[in-house]
């Protein structure tokens, strides 16, 4: 359960200081925030979003929230927009549900930050099941030059 992904690859090569958790597979965000031993809302969820055909990018979403389609739309100026399938997103990420991650991701997808979790200490997927990385907020969105709104609403 040691091994690499791609996703801790990168995070070491970006300089962001972060420690990486493995806890193996669990069957809710709850139960990774009890394991992790944070609040739920500290979790972060990287949704994949499609805005058009070959168009993507990736949404960080606190885990006490969940993605509000209008204001997404309102803040990418589109009047439609959707979450692919499974396959989908592991083709255009190269991971599959539930371990998305942008660490790591294939393409340079554009990433949306949810302004909840600026100042924050957060804890995002690593690229496996159970693989999470902790870090500051603050960095990842430098580092992808992640844009930050308002894009959520209470779960």
């Amino acid at each position: 359960m040691d091994e690499e992904t791609p996703a801790t690859t990168a995070l070491t090569e970006s300089g962001i200081a972060h420690t990486i958790t493995r806890h193996g597979r669990v069957g809710s965000l709850a139960e990774a925030a009890a394991i992790r031993g944070v609040d739920p809302s500290a979790i972060v969820k990287t949704m994949v979003v499609r805005r058009g055909e070959g168009d993507h990018l990736l949404v960080l979403v606190p885990g006490d929230r969940q993605i509000s389609w209008p204001k997404l739309r309102a803040l990418l100026g589109v009047n439609r927009i959707s979450m692919p399938d499974a396959e989908a997103a592991r083709e255009v990420t190269g991971y599959e549900r539930g371990t998305i991650t942008p660490f790591g991701a294939r393409g340079d997808l554009p990433v949306v930050a949810d302004e909840r979790i600026v100042g924050r200490t957060i804890s995002l997927g690593a690229g496996g099941h159970g693989v999470a990385a902790t870090l500051a907020a603050d960095d990842v969105v430098r580092h992808f030059g992640a844009k930050v709104a308002d894009v959520t609403d209470p779960a």
